[in-house]
């Protein structure tokens, strides 16, 4: 699947190569600013989840998370100093620890995790979203929409693992009166 979409960008961004790309206006910076922000602080907490749990499963999870963080911040930083845009401050990487060294009183448990992994996923794609529609560029918005692509196909591999293994929290099923009984 994502080989499928990063063929289909592939096609946009030849089609789109020729328009002119005049400076990005201010709802495009804040929005590149902001990720950015967001992408660059959650590595280290990603960084910080490797170091707590012990489980496999969980760990791909998180890895596979830094990956596209990674990826992400990198080609965002890349765009951002072309045009001239500055970059927030970002906390600096996590050394390996041994997480059974960790108290338990100061141990993340692995459903805090896969569900801090969830939220930031989610925020994630919201973000591309915002982010999309207020693109006037098109190169701009085709970078939007490479990682929301990125982050939804992460994001249904996470929810299959997280129900998986009990992970996901879900809210209360909605019973309105007078619904009938199923």
């Amino acid at each position: 699947m994502a080989h499928k979409m990063e063929a289909i960008l592939d096609y946009f961004k030849t089609k789109f190569h020729s328009e002119p790309k005049p400076r990005l206006h201010v709802g495009e910076v804040m929005g590149c600013w902001t990720y950015h922000t967001a992408i660059a602080e959650e590595i280290p907490v990603l960084e910080m989840a490797l170091n707590t749990t012990t489980d496999n499963v969980l760990v791909k999870l998180i890895n596979e998370a830094k990956e596209i963080a990674v990826e992400q911040r990198n080609i965002l930083e890349k765009f951002m100093l072309n045009e001239g845009v500055s970059l927030s401050i970002s906390s600096e990487s996590k050394p390996k620890s041994d997480p059974n060294a960790i108290p338990l009183g100061a141990k993340s448990t692995d459903l805090e995790i896969a569900n801090l992994l969830v939220a930031k996923v989610a925020s994630n794609i919201v973000m591309c979203s915002t982010n999309i529609t207020q693109s006037v560029r098109s190169d701009v918005g085709l970078m939007w929409i490479r990682f929301h692509t990125e982050k939804c196909i992460y994001g249904m591999e996470l929810k299959t693992k997280m129900r998986e293994h009990g992970w996901i929290k879900m809210p209360p099923y909605y019973n309105p009166p007078g619904a009938p009984n199923e």
